[in-house]
């Protein structure tokens, strides 16, 4: 999906969508093949009197699936040879009947060769523009890396917008001396018309996570980052009043093995323990971002982090999606199913599962991040941030690799 890919289509999906194409090809010329012949051999067999050659502009027709001139045209003589043979069988050489028959066999074939430029076209800008949108969503919500320190990570996103990979749903995460910050976050509204807010919480919280010492500082200072965001559109935005982040500030010591955690009234995260999985329950919550919650609201709450444990951060969208009866999707119970999992395929499989529960089409946005500490020895000789090739992100490199084969197929201008 995303999993992106709104969601977003994998390198395994590109290859898969790529034979489509192929067996639809295939499919077509077959189906104009056998109509062409039917046609012309029933067309001998049945009396004078009755005229199935006008069939024949089936054939052109069926072509219109095949990216490629010279099937079209070659389709479209040998329906005029077929014509021809009919109406020959027939008695009408010399009629104006073949004519006819040949001239709207011709001009469908005009039609399905010019509506096929016009739809390439429209597909080399919808490439083109899925390329700087492709580049854009990367400098505003890139990757996290699979590992950071101690820690292996694993992120899922799904946009509510139709061709977006980014919404009103944020993650990031910083490596800050021996720790490790992150954040997620859920804009008030969801899709497209968030992604203003969401660019601008991202870039208050990798300036204040360095910062800032303290944890409580960094989310009052991305509590006045949106403060002033909302300060500056409120002139051309008469709702601006009512915009906030509900978020999650945590911080992952490399030394310690805890999780501390500031909710700003978002959902809790959950922690597999061994074979135990619970909510992180934050007692009180701070207001979320933007609505001036004073120092003493935010509060942070410590939690255990062992080795081999895991965390799911999520937004909303993962405990609100409902299927059709109005059941929301049992988030707890999946992720206790699912928790031994690598973290990459914690994430595919809740997310997949989490879209077959809404019937196919998750109506909000949703984002995941899963944590999970590694044990000491497979932390010793491994990087600093360790950033190896993760299965995700190269899933998204070769899901991009493909729009950008596709791009060059059909050229930018």
């Amino acid at each position: 999906m995303d999993t992106s890919a709104h969601g977003a289509v994998t390198a395994g999906g590109f290859v898969l969508s790529f034979s489509a194409v192929r067996l639809r090809t295939l499919i077509a010329l077959v189906v104009a093949s056998v109509v062409l012949l039917g046609v012309t051999l029933w067309g001998v067999i049945v009396p004078a009197d009755v005229h199935l050659e006008v069939l024949l502009v089936a054939v052109p027709a069926l072509t219109a699936v095949v990216d490629n001139t010279r099937t079209t045209v070659g389709m479209t003589v040998l329906a005029c040879l077929g014509v021809v043979a009919v109406d020959v069988d027939d008695g009408l050489p010399r009629s104006p009947i073949l004519a006819i028959d040949v001239l709207g066999l011709l001009v469908v074939c005009v039609l399905v060769l010019v509506f096929r430029r016009v739809r390439d076209v429209d597909h080399r800008t919808l490439c083109a523009v899925r390329c700087v949108s492709e580049t854009a969503q990367k400098a505003l919500l890139p990757p996290l890396p699979c590992r950071m320190a101690g820690l292996e990570i694993a992120t899922a996103y799904r946009s509510a917008a139709a061709h977006a990979h980014i919404g009103g749903d944020v993650y990031a995460a910083e490596r800050v001396g021996d720790t490790v910050r992150m954040l997620i976050g859920d804009v008030r509204g969801n899709g497209l018309a968030a992604v203003d807010d969401a660019a601008a919480v991202i870039g208050a919280f990798r300036e204040a996570a360095h910062r800032d010492v303290r944890l409580e500082h960094v989310a009052l200072s991305l509590d006045a980052g949106v403060r002033r965001r909302v300060d500056q559109v409120s002139s051309t935005d008469i709702n601006a009043s009512e915009r906030f982040i509900t978020a999650l500030v945590l911080e992952i010591p490399d030394d310690l093995h805890v999780v501390r955690v500031i909710s700003c009234g978002h959902p809790d995260s959950m922690r597999s323990h061994g074979e135990e999985v619970d909510f992180l329950e934050v007692p009180q919550p701070a207001p979320p971002l933007g609505l001036g919650g004073d120092r003493t609201a935010y509060q942070v709450d410590t939690f255990r982090f062992e080795p081999d444990d895991t965390l799911l951060l999520h937004t909303d969208g993962l405990l609100e999606t409902r299927d059709g009866a109005g059941v929301f999707y049992p988030a707890l119970d999946r992720f206790a199913l699912l928790a031994e999992d690598e973290p990459h395929h914690l994430i595919e499989r809740l997310m997949s599962d989490l879209t077959v529960h809404a019937g196919g089409e998750v109506q909000d946005d949703v984002a995941m991040v899963a944590v999970r500490r590694r044990p000491a020895t497979a932390v010793a000789g491994a990087g600093e941030d360790g950033r190896g090739t993760c299965p995700v992100n190269e899933r998204v490199r070769l899901e991009r690799a493909g729009v950008a084969s596709e791009t060059d197929r059909y050229g930018t201008g």
